[in-house]
């Protein structure tokens, strides 16, 4: 009884007051998740797509802004944020910190968006300097946050992204990560941006970091979501091995079939706003796997709910999703 109360085993959560219902799907079945699927945090993103300060502090009252990545992101990636919160930035006392972690979030996709998903080579030198001037924006105010509010995991998380943007010195990046992981040790962005990180177009070495996501994994206690890190390793190993059937073994199949049991699909699952982007990491993985078993059931558990990340990795995501769904 409990478990299909609470959602768990792979089962969707039951009714929830907070849980926005589906938009129109396309005729394809699927739909794009909005404001992570919740209320309330679709009022925090109209308080702040409407530029409103104090709107958007009494919108954060249900959130720990300082551990929810989740939540974070949805202000990072909302177009207009820049152009109001350096005011909050200047004017806010007891919540400036929020502030400083807003704006530095926001000023990193800002920076991408100014540099483009582009190849270096092809980047401007006047894209390069716009985006080096938004990340000196975000590591000045998210060191700022951090040094205000110590315990929170949040700043560091996304200082490893500006660190990375910037071409810091590995030894920074690392003081960064330890210091994310120290505040929380199964910190899953954490993890998925050191996972990143490692990946041979970054610096890092083949192998490096799926060693790492199965050492990370290994450590994680059942059901916490901390083992989606094995499946965006396989995704990266994917991208980097530039062939489409290189996930297709039985030991790999194997690998994310125990990793989805043991996070997602397992009854100690906590079902958090914005689920369903562990569940789309899954999903793409295992599809890239041809797995047939496994990915049945995380595709059934969306109902046709789409994240952008991490299918943006293909040429046409929404196609990938819509095909890879049905095949199932």
């Amino acid at each position: 009884m409990f478990g299909k109360l609470f959602g768990r085993g792979g089962e969707r959560p039951a009714a929830d007051p907070h849980v926005l219902p589906a938009p129109r799907r396309q005729k394809n079945g699927m739909y794009t998740l909005r404001a992570l699927g919740d209320a309330r945090v679709l009022a925090l993103v109209e308080a702040a797509d409407a530029g409103d300060w104090d709107a958007v502090k009494g919108a954060l009252a249900p959130f720990d802004l300082g551990r929810d990545h989740r939540v974070l992101g949805e202000l990072a990636v909302l177009d207009g944020v820049q152009d109001w919160i350096g005011r909050a930035v200047a004017e806010e006392k007891e919540h400036r910190a929020a502030a400083l972690l807003i704006s530095g979030a926001r000023h990193i996709t800002w920076g991408w968006e100014a540099r483009t998903a582009e190849l270096a080579v092809n980047v401007t030198r006047d894209q390069w300097r716009v985006f080096h001037e938004r990340l000196e924006i975000a590591e000045e105010h998210l060191l700022q946050a951090a040094e205000l509010r110590p315990e929170w995991v949040t700043p560091w998380r996304q200082l490893l992204t500006s660190g990375r943007g910037m071409s810091l010195d590995s030894a920074v990046n690392r003081t960064r990560r330890d210091a994310a992981l120290r505040r929380d040790p199964l910190d899953l962005e954490t993890h998925l941006e050191w996972v990143s990180q490692l990946q041979p177009r970054w610096g890092g070495e083949p192998g490096q970091a799926l060693a790492f996501a199965q050492e990370a994994a290994s450590r994680a206690p059942e059901g916490h979501r901390l083992g989606c890190v094995i499946a965006m390793a396989y995704i990266e190993e994917w991208v980097e091995s530039d062939r489409g059937d290189y996930l297709h073994t039985d030991e790999i199949r194997a690998q994310l079939r125990e990793a989805a049991d043991y996070s997602i699909l397992h009854p100690a699952y906590v079902w958090r706003p914005g689920w369903q982007q562990d569940f789309n990491m899954f999903a793409m993985a295992l599809s890239l796997a041809g797995e047939r078993h496994t990915v049945r059931r995380v595709f059934q558990t969306l109902d046709g709910a789409y994240t952008k990340w991490p299918w943006t990795y293909f040429a046409e995501p929404e196609k990938q999703f819509a095909q890879r769904h049905r095949r199932t």
